[in-house]
């Protein structure tokens, strides 16, 4: 862990909306210096505005941008917690009419993405001690109808942190995980459904779903405990869903 005569420091990746950005302002309210990255450049000026954070304008489905990402942090000070969070679904189709193109780019965005910033940045987490949390999903522990892409991508990245747990003992690194139920951000449907507003909106009618702020107050309780204690895997969904097809709306 840092020395206490500084702040601890995180990088967060996908801030510049809904849960990325939520996690930015709330680790920015806790004390932490912040590492902002995402894709869109306008978004992250204006969220470091705001918060304090340093934005870094990268895309995590690149190899080049990553790697100048992890050049950027190791020589600005290191890192003490990476944030796994850029994700993201795209569609709701049966299997046998599954677009290819949005499953490959769900699997580059969740999986690979989430594994070319780890493997970037675990080098000066394992020498300094620092922790690897991995926003999953409820998607990642049940499947459900027309879900196969969304639910398959958020298993394999599930398995990818349960995995590096388990290869990383003994040493001092926390890999914890994160897995949120229904979250209303102001993209993550929208993107879903290609824009269809009315549908995007459907999907949290008649219940009271989560919020990001939600989301990165979990998130900050993780990493705010004690080194010694590990967050394996902490699902949090809203009060009104029990699992993934099961839902309390009102009528």
């Amino acid at each position: 862990m840092p020395p206490t005569d500084r702040p601890r420091r995180a990088l967060v990746t996908g801030a510049s909306s809904g849960i990325g950005a939520a996690t930015v302002r709330r680790l920015r309210a806790d004390g932490w210096d912040v590492v902002a990255t995402a894709r869109r450049a306008d978004r992250l000026e204006a969220l470091a505005a705001e918060t304090g954070a340093v934005p870094v304008v990268a895309d995590v489905t690149k190899d080049d941008d990553v790697a100048a990402l992890a050049e950027h942090v190791l020589a600005t000070g290191g890192l003490d917690a990476l944030v796994n969070n850029a994700g993201g679904a795209l569609g709701l189709d049966p299997v046998a009419d599954a677009d290819l193109e949005q499953w490959r780019t769900m699997y580059e965005l969740n999986v690979l993405g989430t594994l070319r910033v780890t493997q970037a940045l675990l080098p000066t987490l394992r020498e300094r001690g620092g922790d690897v949390l991995v926003l999953t999903s409820t998607a990642a522990l049940d499947p459900y109808v027309g879900g196969a892409g969304y639910t398959g991508v958020k298993a394999a990245e599930q398995m990818l942190a349960t995995t590096l747990r388990w290869e990383l003992a003994g040493e001092p690194v926390r890999v914890i995980q994160v897995a949120p139920g229904a979250v209303a951000t102001e993209e993550f449907s929208l993107v879903r459904f290609g824009g269809d507003a009315e549908r995007a909106a459907a999907v949290y009618q008649g219940y009271e779903p989560l919020v990001a702020d939600d989301v990165a107050d979990v998130i900050a309780f993780a990493l705010g405990r004690p080194p010694h204690v590990n967050v394996d895997l902490l699902v949090v969904r809203p009060r009104a869903q029990v699992n993934n097809w099961t839902t309390a709306r009102r009528d």
